[in-house]
């Protein structure tokens, strides 16, 4: 391919709306164009790094006995309704009607088309087990869309959906999806990818893990311990808190506190520590607004994912009215309003003496002692880690937090769709059974985006090998010196005769140093410049982009050292993937 006919600019100016690199680069670089909010259209250097990513991704998936389906765009609300999830799912699905009146949805996700596609295949035990996977375009209306190609609203995803009959045989394939997840992204030049344990959410399941490549422009917080193997997702991660008591238990007293309504503004007040202070946090059910009241000890902050699976529905923050049953800035959990449902999270276990809201506007307790003022007390998990916390797994104090790009995630569904669904099949005895499913999922574009965002430069990104647009870019200082352009034009058909992937720049009356940081931009990993300086010693400069190669070459050697370079940077990557 010759740079001249490559479709797309790249510019120098860094875009003003861009918070992240990876989101400037790929737009400076002429890989993505925006088209409107969370939708892009991608140039040919994103499509070649996407279709590697694809590749490596197929070959993994038929490496363990997936085949590729391909299930449709658009779907008849009618799948959604037998999973439930055209109610329950919020606007992220987009629901529309077509011009008969028929209700239909956008994939965003195609659990129920899984279903749907091999209910009737799946009849009998013996077609067990089998997975199916496919990698296509979906729309997931996304809230808040940021970050490039991180968080869009149109996206390829490739999803695959395994089916059991049995939790044991879905466990063993389960397991065989986790390492080829991780020979995928090894495989894909980032092996420093991490797995956390996370929430489900709307997929429904009881494990599930997230694939993180941790970088400061993730938007998710990974818990990791410093001192054993423990990783989880902020909104999966235990919370350990152990209390010394505080005190001691003093009396329950009801203070004034007149214009104090944060928790910070109390403790002032009454010169109390905020480790022995009850904050609240109010929420309203989205089904019937009725409110939900988290109580906390008063650093911590409320962990909404816990608190959504402990009650069972989703939530939003709450509008406090005059009508209300509850004083906003004054609330407590002794003697709160029945109308209220409330939880206390364990951080607030084994404070002999508490500072909470009174439920009466400018009062608050001082001395609460949940367990004598409130026996029948019930504590639950409801709080976000904190760095220094206690690790759930080896009980030291060697919490750590980092921010991480989600990069996949697996699923163990078990029989959430097949029987909301009506998927059976007979077993050995003639038995009707539900099958049990895996789901397993990749975001091709957000893969290529975090690579981007973990390998780059100040001058552009560094592809590795593996997935980079070409392998060579070969760039022609001086195309209208007639030597200059003999060589590169040699250079150029042999490698192409050799089967490497060459981006050819012999544009007329570019300057280096313009040639340079259209290199830099694209990231191709081996550079080759031919120059009139350079021939004058017969000699040809070969570079890699991460700047670990600089040599000086005989002309006549050159695609020698090229070639060897090219198996090297190859084979260091696959040094890296399991076997």
């Amino acid at each position: 391919m010759k740079l001249k006919h490559l479709v797309g600019l790249r510019f120098k100016e860094r875009p003003a709306d861009c918070v992240i690199e990876s989101h400037a680069l790929m737009l400076r670089g002429g890989y993505m164009k925006y088209v409107g909010n969370g939708i892009f259209s991608e140039f040919p250097v994103l499509k070649r790094i996407t279709a590697k990513i694809e590749r490596i991704i197929r070959e993994e998936m038929n490496r363990i006995d997936g085949q590729e389906v391909l299930f449709p765009v658009v779907m008849p609300a009618e799948l959604w309704e037998e999973s439930g999830r055209y109610e329950s799912v919020g606007s992220e699905l987009v629901r529309l009607k077509d011009r008969s009146g028929s209700k239909l949805v956008l994939g965003m996700t195609h659990e129920e088309a899984a279903v749907q596609l091999v209910r009737e295949y799946g009849q009998s035990y013996q077609q067990y087990p089998f997975m199916i996977y496919q990698i296509q375009r979906k729309f997931r209306d996304e809230a808040r869309p940021r970050a490039g190609m991180i968080r869009v609203r149109e996206f390829t995803m490739k999803d695959a959906y395994s089916f059991h009959t049995s939790q044991e045989d879905l466990e063993k394939y389960y397991e065989k999806c986790y390492q080829a997840y991780n020979r995928i992204f090894q495989r894909a030049g980032i092996p420093e990818v991490v797995t956390v344990q996370s929430d489900s959410g709307m997929m429904g399941g009881s494990v599930s893990h997230e694939y993180m490549l941790l970088a400061e422009a993730g938007e998710d917080s990974i818990v990791i311990c410093k001192e054993c193997d423990y990783r989880a997702n902020m909104e999966a991660a235990e919370n350990l808190v152990e209390n010394d008591g505080g005190e001691g238990k003093k009396e329950l007293t009801c203070i004034s506190t007149p214009d104090c309504k944060t928790i910070e503004e109390v403790c002032d007040f009454l010169k109390s520590d905020v480790k022995t202070s009850c904050k609240a946090v109010v929420y309203q059910k989205n089904i019937d607004d009725s409110y939900v009241v988290a109580f906390v000890r008063g650093d911590y902050e409320v962990n909404e994912t816990k608190l959504r699976n402990l009650v069972g529905a989703e939530l939003h923050p709450a509008e406090i009215t005059e009508d209300s049953p509850l004083v906003a800035g004054y609330i407590g959990p002794y003697q709160i309003s029945d109308q209220v449902a409330f939880y206390c999270d364990r951080s607030l276990k084994g404070i002999e003496s508490l500072v909470a809201g009174a439920n009466k506007e400018g009062y608050h307790y001082d001395g609460l002692n949940l367990e004598r003022d409130l026996p029948e007390i019930t504590y639950y998990d409801i709080a976000k880690v904190k760095e220094g916390g206690i690790c759930p797994c080896c009980k030291k104090p060697s919490i750590t937090i980092r921010r991480g790009i989600e990069v996949g995630n697996i699923f163990q569904l078990g029989t959430k769709y097949t029987k909301s669904m009506k998927m059976q099949y007979t077993d050995e005895k003639g038995t009707a059974q539900y099958p049990v499913m895996g789901c397993y999922g990749i975001g091709i574009g957000r893969l290529a985006a975090s690579i981007c965002e973990a390998k780059h430069d100040d001058y552009g990104p560094i592809w590795p090998i593996s997935i980079a647009p070409w392998e060579i870019h070969l760039c022609c200082l001086r195309s209208d010196d007639p030597q200059t352009k003999e060589v590169s034009d040699a250079l150029y058909q042999k490698f192409l005769d050799a089967g490497m992937e060459v981006l050819y720049d012999d544009r007329e009356g570019v300057r280096p140093g313009a040639m340079f940081s259209d290199a830099d931009l694209i990231g191709i990993p081996i550079r080759v410049v031919v120059s009139p300086r350079n021939l004058k010693e017969n000699m040809v400069e070969i570079t890699t982009r991460d700047k670990s190669v600089k040599e000086m070459i005989q002309i006549d050697q050159s695609f020698d050292f090229v070639k060897g370079l090219r198996e090297r940077l190859f084979a260091e990557i696959e040094e890296k993937v399991e076997s």
